[in-house]
C-alpha cells in the first residue's frame, strides 16, 4: 500500500517520485555507465538479522563516507562524514545529525576510540551500534559511500550549490578557498567542501555543518532535474549496478518512498557540539553527549529538532 502521501498522484509520477527516492536514498546517482567497476555503495539493513518489525513512521539512516583507498575494503577503513539521517515517512520532514569524526567514544568491544573507528573495527554493523549508542536512536540503515564515487556523481548532476556562511580554504585541498555566499561546487569541490577541517573556526564541527549543506544542495540539485527524460531511470540503473546491499526489494522501496516524500522546507540539521582536547598526544573531540542524546529523543518520533 502506498503512503498517504503518495496515494491521490497519477501513477507516472508515483513511479518516478519512487524511482528520485531510491536514486536519493542510497546518494548515489548518474554516474556515466562503465565507470565504475567495484561496489562503491555499500547499505546495510540493520532490520534483518535483528528482526525488527517495518512500520514506524521515522526511517533512520546512518550515512558515512570511507577513507578506504584503491583496493580497500570502504567497509572496513575509517569513516568521514558522518551523518546520522531521520526520514519521517508520514509527514515529509528530515533531519540530519551531525557526528564529528574526531568524537572519542566507547566503540563496543573494542574500548573508546574515534567513532570513525566504528567502522573499521565491525564495518557498517559496529558502526550503526557505535553511533547509535551516542544519539540515542538506532539507525535502520548503514550507507557507507567512497568519496571518489561521490565526486563523479556531483558532476554528473551538472554540480550543486551551497550556502557558504564564512570563507575558508586549505593549502592542500583548495588554495584558492571557498567564497562566501551562494557559490556552485563540483565534484572535487564538493569533496574538499565536505572534507576540510583545519581552514575553519570551528574545525571538526563546521566540517559536519557543511557536509549537511552538500548533502542539501544534491538532494535541489535532483529535485530540480527530476523531470528531465531518462535523468532518473539513468541514474537508478547505475546505482543498482554499483551496490552492495543485503536490503530486500521491499526495504529499498520502502526506503526509496520515503525520501522521495521529503519537503525541502521541512529539512533541520544540527551538529553534536563537545569540546577539544587530547588523547594519547592526539588531538579528539570529546562529544557533548547530554546534546547528542537531546537531539535524538527530539527527532525520535517525528524526524523534526526545533533548535540547535
Amino acid at each position: 500500500m502506498l503512503r498517504p502521501g503518495l496515494r491521490h498522484r497519477p501513477l507516472q509520477r508515483v513511479v518516478r517520485t519512487v524511482l528520485l527516492g531510491l536514486v536519493l536514498g542510497l546518494v548515489a546517482v548518474t554516474v556515466p555507465d562503465g565507470s565504475v567497476r567495484e561496489a562503491e555503495v555499500s547499505l546495510t539493513d540493520l532490520r534483518i538479522a535483528e528482526g525488527v518489525d517495518l512500520g514506524d513512521d521515522v526511517i533512520w539512516i546512518l550515512t558515512v563516507g570511507s577513507d578506504a583507498r584503491p583496493g580497500q575494503d570502504m567497509t572496513r577503513s575509517r569513516g568521514d562524514a558522518i551523518q546520522m539521517v531521520g526520514i519521517n515517512t508520514r509527514t515529509g520532514a528530515a533531519t540530519a545529525i551531525g557526528i564529528p569524526r574526531d568524537s572519542w567514544v566507547p566503540i563496543p568491544g573494542h574500548g573508546s576510540n574515534r567513532v570513525n573507528a566504528g567502522l573499521y573495527f565491525g564495518g557498517p554493523r559496529l558502526m550503526g551500534q557505535t553511533v547509535g549508542n551516542l544519539v540515542g536512536v538506532q539507525p535502520d540503515y548503514v550507507m557507507v559511500t567512497r568519496f571518489p564515487f561521490f565526486e563523479n556523481m556531483v558532476d554528473d548532476i551538472g554540480g550543486i550549490y551551497v550556502h557558504n556562511p564564512r570563507r575558508f580554504s586549505d593549502p592542500y585541498l583548495k588554495p584558492k578557498g571557498f567564497a562566501a555566499g551562494k557559490i556552485k561546487l563540483n565534484g572535487y569541490s564538493a569533496m574538499a567542501f565536505s572534507r576540510i577541517r583545519k581552514g575553519l573556526a570551528g574545525g571538526d564541527f563546521d566540517r559536519s555543518a557543511n557536509q549537511q549543506r552538500t548533502l542539501r544542495g544534491i538532494h535541489a540539485r535532483i529535485r530540480a532535474r527530476a523531470d528531465e527524460p531518462g535523468f532518473i531511470e539513468r541514474g537508478v540503473m547505475t546505482v543498482l549496478r554499483n551496490t552492495d546491499t543485503n536490503a530486500s526489494p521491499a526495504g529499498l522501496f520502502e526506503l526509496a518512498q520515503a525520501v522521495a516524500q521529503v519537503q525541502p522546507s521541512r529539512i533541520t540539521s544540527c551538529v553534536v557540539d563537545g569540546r577539544i582536547g587530547s588523547v594519547g598526544g592526539a588531538s579528539i573531540v570529546f562529544p557533548n553527549v547530554g546534546q547528542a542524546r537531546r537531539y535524538g529523543d527530539a527527532a525520535r518520533r517525528d524526524a523534526t529538532i526545533s533548535n540547535c
